[in-house]
């Protein structure tokens, strides 16, 4: 069943929400419905199932969470919830409920999330004394179905919101138990940015004739076709990209950027790297307390921050309002993660801008984004030193204009007059402009970043893969093989070390190859690049209440280096 479009719904109130919805988000100055909320309200408020393909940003959370607000009988009846929304992580749990909590203030509806890393006292004191709603990454919410605290015969409305990227993230059999545990007759909404194989099967076994929703991408206002988000790539030598990215911030100034690495240590060399260079940088990655990332957080959104260098895992479910650059220090490793993460800009109308910095053996894997999103990618040139001087000169003159438009310069005259008694006005003025040029606070960078076609003489031949497309994911890179010292004989599932090993890395579960448990031990196919950051963390870490050994697996004098799988599957 697919939406038609609603355009005679110019606003809130013509979708018939109670009159406390309709005045929280008059205070929260939201005065029409995106198009999402305009298409998925009215058929969730008739109860149906919904099908959602929508990035963040398009408004999503609210086309949900005003409908379930919207039902909640006045006079609940019993402790347990009525609603579940279940989420990846745990930013995006906290995201959800403090919109719940925004839109329904007026209506005494009680929010919980619920959530790996937050005292666990506290959500079973919560769920005793009786929730509303419950927001909950799936390992926590089985966990809590586990303990018989989380009892879900209630509930009318399941959520499940971003649901390709739980499937990543190996929660896929957390997913059906949960959903195992609530009413056959329940509403279920799923949203999703990808719709890849996995989702269409829980759409097919949990969702009943659901309407289907569509939204791509925002489109320019003189109603062509060219998307809001400009997207471009610098094909750079892995030793110049540090500089590189340096040179291309310097060129853009954006207001506030995202600038995505693939591992903890790579985002902290590159934090230190770009405040050396003056920029007000902030590291975000699963290595931090939850305090921490909320304070990053928070200065990024107050403005005492302008670049927000992460990984993945701890960026997924972030919404800042004011982002205008993404920038790819390298190309994600699925055309999915490329897809979630130029989703966080390029809202509202607004442009935004999406950056890749790729390897020369990385350029096949940006013509298979461009195949997957069905838009191009510019692969532009380095910005030279003369082009970064003329940039420079450019932001200079328009600070000047806007000085000389809306300053009060009268008290600088004295200054002035006194100058040109001995010098040229004209003299005087570049004077003037050079100090103001110089106290910009950017570093100098004088040094040329050479062409990928002048390292070492010519170009780098790109290395050929051995699976089929789609599967891992940095191309070229060899494999490596984890022993962890916990198997069958503890219950342990392929999902669970996918789960672990997303969860407390950099890695999603498009970078884990095969995998194979025996009963006491379990090895693991990992990038050969991100071995040490898994082993540390998951030293650091349970699973299934356990800490295991974790080591490299010990190769024997006649093997030599693993490649990729021919065909990648899991045993």
């Amino acid at each position: 069943m697919e939406s038609n479009a609603r355009e005679d719904t110019a606003s809130f109130g013509d979708l018939a929400l109670r009159p406390e919805l309709l005045a929280a988000l008059s205070s929260l100055g939201y005065e029409e419905p995106t198009p999402i909320q305009r298409e998925a309200i009215p058929p969730l408020l008739q109860g149906k199932d919904l099908l959602g393909q929508a990035a963040t940003g398009t408004g999503k959370t609210a086309a949900f969470a005003l409908p379930v607000l919207q039902t909640l009988s006045e006079e609940r009846l019993g402790k347990d919830p009525a609603a579940l929304v279940l989420v990846p992580t745990r930013e995006l749990a906290v995201q959800v409920s403090q919109a719940f909590h925004r839109y329904g203030r007026d209506l005494g509806v009680t929010v919980l999330p619920i959530y790996g890393g937050a005292p666990i006292g506290r959500q079973l004191q919560a769920l005793d004394r009786g929730v509303d709603v419950v927001i909950a990454t799936p390992g926590r919410a089985l966990d809590h179905i586990g303990r018989g605290t989380l009892r879900l015969g209630g509930v009318r409305t399941v959520v499940l919101d971003e649901a390709d990227e739980m499937l990543d993230m190996g929660f896929a059999e957390d997913i059906e138990a949960i959903l195992d545990e609530t009413a056959d007759e329940r509403q279920t909404v799923l949203f999703s940015a990808t719709m890849p194989s996995r989702v269409d099967g829980i759409v097919r076994r949990h969702l009943r004739e659901p309407v289907k929703i569509q939204m791509g991408r925002a489109e320019s206002t003189d109603g062509g076709k060219t998307p809001l988000v400009r997207q471009s790539a610098y094909v750079v030598a892995r030793a110049h990209k540090p500089a590189t990215l340096g040179r291309v911030l310097d060129v853009e100034a954006p207001t506030s950027a995202i600038v995505f690495c693939r591992t903890r240590e790579e985002v902290d060399q590159l934090t230190e790297t770009m405040n050396g260079r003056g920029y007000r940088a902030e590291a975000l990655h699963g290595g931090m307390s939850q305090e921490q990332r909320d304070r990053v957080m928070g200065r990024l959104r107050a403005g005492t921050a302008d670049l927000l260098i992460a990984t993945d895992v701890a960026a997924r479910g972030l919404d800042v309002e004011q982002l205008t650059h993404v920038i790819n220090y390298n190309v994600p490793s699925a055309p999915e993660a490329y897809v979630h993460r130029i989703g966080r800009v390029g809202r509202a109308g607004r442009e935004g801008v999406a950056l890749t910095l790729a390897e020369p053996r990385e350029h096949r894997m940006l013509k298979a984004i461009e195949r997957v999103t069905k838009q191009p990618i510019t692969v532009e040139k380095v910005p030279t030193v003369a082009d970064l001087r003329a940039r420079r000169l450019e932001l200079t003159r328009a600070a000047l204009q806007e000085s000389l438009l809306t300053d009060d310069l009268d008290r600088f005259r004295v200054v002035v007059e006194t100058l040109t008694d001995e010098f040229d006005i004209m003299d005087v003025a570049l004077a003037a402009v050079k100090l103001a040029h110089e106290s910009s606070g950017i570093v100098a960078d004088d040094e040329e970043i050479p062409d990928v076609a002048d390292v070492g003489g010519r170009k780098r031949p790109e290395r050929r893969t051995g699976g089929p497309a789609g599967r891992r994911r940095a191309s070229g890179d060899d494999v490596a093989r984890l022993f962890l010292g916990i198997g069958r004989n503890a219950g342990i599932r392929p999902q669970d070390l996918v789960g672990a090993i997303a969860g407390e890395s950099s890695l999603t579960g498009r970078d884990i190859g095969a995998i194979e448990i025996a009963d006491r031990f379990s090895l693991v196919e990992i990038p050969e690049s991100a071995v040490d950051e898994v082993i540390q963390a998951l030293r650091h870490s349970t699973i299934k209440g356990k800490k295991p050994t974790v080591r490299r697996e010990r190769i024997t004098p006649t093997s030599g280096p693993r490649k990729k799988t021919p065909t990648g599957k899991r045993k």
